[in-house]
């Protein structure tokens, strides 16, 4: 199957590092001295599930120069995707997929609004993963997962398929869920809170659970994301808070968010698509969101400083 990468930093970098490695045809969207040290000396990957060096990868920050592909993932930060949309028209053809691999919950609908609905599927991953030095990727955490489908959770031939391709790569755990958005929003659950929190605390995973204050701050702000996703039509499951404090707890202790690592070295974040969204959400759907609220009021300041 012929893939591009769009956005090759952690998340994108591991899994497309995986398909190319199972002999899948990737090709990486990149840039700066990132682009140039893949282009240069090939992709690195250090993992628990087994370290590689991908010698002939194929790199590039022109989505003209690929063409037509079968599947785009979609890796960049959140705030990015509506201009990463635009930019990858020249990778759709008539039976183009999508697959967004973000943290938030309006990605697939961004796509679908520049890209048009046939081509988008309903997708998220579980990683802790990020780009250690350019060309280098570093798989922190996780034992990495996928979880795709057609966003009206309909059966189709593409999505096994594109579970079959995927499952076939060393290192991914590729699943069809029953209920895409009810998935979507439940990793969405503790993401947004482990950002949030982390965000304000700028202490790692370890420390945060342990302390009966912030774990109940990381409560709160799943109560509130529950609320809105019932309130936007989405069947939250009655455990869904314990399942993503579950899945915190088995977390290595060092482990931190995205969100958190770009606040705290002053680069522009996700705060919007996380704790922001919940509050616009949460407006939209007249769900009061207090406590997301002032998670996003605390650090809007340094958002915009940041973009500036």
């Amino acid at each position: 199957m012929r893939f591009a990468i769009y956005g090759t930093g952690g998340v994108g970098g591991y899994f497309g590092g995986r398909l190319a490695e199972a002999g899948e045809d990737v090709t990486f969207i990149a840039r700066g001295k990132h682009l140039k040290a893949i282009q240069d000396e090939g992709l690195f990957i250090s993992s628990p599930n087994g370290d590689i060096h991908l010698t002939e990868t194929r790199a590039t920050d022109d989505p003209t120069a690929i063409g037509e592909v079968d599947c785009v993932i979609v890796a960049v930060k959140a705030w990015q995707v509506i201009d990463a949309a635009r930019a990858m028209r020249p990778l759709i053809g008539a039976r183009t997929m999508v697959l967004p691999l973000e943290n938030g919950v309006e990605a697939a609908d961004q796509l679908a609004a520049e890209l048009g609905d046939n081509h988008v599927l309903g997708g998220l991953c579980g990683i802790v993963a990020y780009r250690e030095a350019p060309g280098h990727i570093r798989h922190a955490g996780v034992d990495p997962f996928i979880r795709l489908a057609e966003r009206d959770n309909r059966a189709s031939e593409r999505t096994q398929n594109l579970r079959t391709v995927l499952s076939r790569a060393t290192g991914i755990n590729a699943e069809i869920p029953d209920d895409i958005q009810v998935a979507i929003w439940s990793k969405f659950l503790f993401i947004c809170a482990m950002s949030g929190v982390g965000a304000i605390t700028r202490a790692p995973i370890g420390e945060t659970r342990s302390l009966d204050e912030t774990r109940r701050l990381f409560i709160a702000v799943m109560e509130e994301i529950c609320d809105v996703a019932r309130a936007s039509g989405v069947d939250m499951p009655d455990d869904a808070i314990e399942r993503a404090m579950n899945f915190i707890e088995a977390l290595p202790e060092s482990s931190t968010a995205s969100m958190q690592r770009d606040i705290m070295a002053g680069r522009p974040s996700e705060l919007e698509s996380q704790n922001g969204a919940v509050v616009r959400l949460g407006q939209k759907c007249g769900v009061d969101t207090p406590v997301n609220a002032v998670i996003h009021a605390a650090l809007l300041p340094q958002e915009r400083q940041a973009r500036n």
